[in-house]
């Protein structure tokens, strides 16, 4: 369906390219010559965790990861039978439900690896190389030898897995990571039957740091990587719902922060900071209308955007947020922030159309 095409809903949209989401898979794919494990967390980095999900299902990947238990159910009662790795450290108090949802944990303490070998379920046990946020740290020599017991005759160890900090930023760094996790599997005793790393970036720059299976996110979603374009997946768009002939002097949105230098035309767009156009565009962004770039004037407030456009744009045109001449990581930049958080932050009222062009 295309954008300009009707039906357009009343408000924010947001078009989704499947056929360009699984060709960034591809290309994956290509680089790391490995399976996948995708992450769909955060409902599928805001495009639909199980639209997503379902259609990478042709690529046939290991399996989805997510961050809780949550939106790994919502997978299961839509029918992805596939593994499901819930990548916040586990707590013991929740086996229960990976048990009931047939799910793996990650697992980053002794105490919680005790409770999970005693249990029998599936694990992932996590090895922190220098992101320090969770894991066992590679260079704690007592802890990886306690883990080593523990873990060594468990049935249920399936990986070990560890999580780069600057793939796209420092290869230098990302080897120095990878070193240090090799250097912590010596601990153990056997190997689990897969041991990952990569995210989009390091897949990307090859087998390398693929190990036996990576784990790609942003790349997917047609977010920068560090390596080649991505296929651009997601358009956020919105109608105009309203225009206004200012003369000069005139202020525009909260705190009257712009003032009309000159007779102007201002078009209101039907998307807002609810819908994922963050506040901190105000002033700042640029949205495509009627084929041209046209700048955000005023505060961007909850509901509605405005932008300074020509004679030429009538109420009912299509507002191009981000997937058009303004791209994904140009608009997440004049936010001062990245594209993760601007898919991220798509708004629940904000539709979602699937096409497969």
């Amino acid at each position: 369906m295309s954008p300009s095409n009707p039906p357009n809903p009343a408000r924010a949209w947001a078009d989704v390219s499947l056929a360009a989401l699984r060709e960034n898979a591809r290309t994956i794919q290509r680089a790391a010559a490995v399976p996948l494990l995708p992450m769909v967390k955060a409902d599928g980095y805001g495009l639909g965790a199980v639209a997503v999900s379902r259609a990478l299902e042709s690529l046939e990947p290991w399996g989805f990861g997510v961050a809780a238990v949550d939106e790994a159910r919502e997978l299961r009662e839509a029918g992805i039978t596939r593994p499901v790795v819930v990548f916040t450290p586990a707590s013991p108090a929740g086996r229960p439900a990976f048990a009931r949802h047939d799910l793996r944990a990650t697992i980053g303490d002794l105490d919680a690896l005790g409770a999970w070998v005693a249990s029998g379920l599936p694990f992932h046990l996590e090895i922190d190389t220098g992101m320090s946020r969770a894991g066992i740290r590679w260079d704690d020599g007592p802890a990886l030898a306690a883990a080593a017991d523990l873990a060594g005759p468990a049935a249920g160890w399936e990986g070990v897995f560890t999580h780069f900090h600057s793939a796209d930023l420092d290869r230098t760094a990302t080897e120095v990571q990878w070193e240090r996790f090799q250097s912590a599997l010596q601990a153990f005793s056997r190997r689990p039957r897969i041991v990952h790393a990569a995210n989009s970036a390091a897949a990307l720059a090859g087998p390398r740091w693929a190990g036996d299976l990576v784990r790609p996110g942003i790349f997917l979603y047609g977010g920068a990587a560090g390596g080649p374009a991505p296929e651009p997946v997601v358009a956020l768009r919105a109608p105009v719902v309203a225009l206004r002939r200012l003369r000069a002097g005139d202020t525009v949105s909260y705190g009257a922060t712009w003032t009309a230098p000159e007779p102007c035309v201002i078009a209101t767009i039907a998307a807002g900071y609810a819908d994922g156009v963050p506040r901190a565009l105000s002033g700042r962004g640029e949205a495509e209308v009627g084929g041209l770039r046209r700048p955000f004037v005023g505060r961007v407030t909850m509901d509605m955007t405005m932008v300074r456009v020509d004679d030429d744009v009538r109420v009912g045109d299509v507002a191009t947020l981000y997937g058009g001449l303004v791209g994904l990581e140009e608009q997440a930049a004049r936010a001062g922030t990245v594209g993760y958080e601007l898919l991220t932050s798509i708004g629940r009222r904000v539709h979602r159309r699937y096409r497969e062009d």
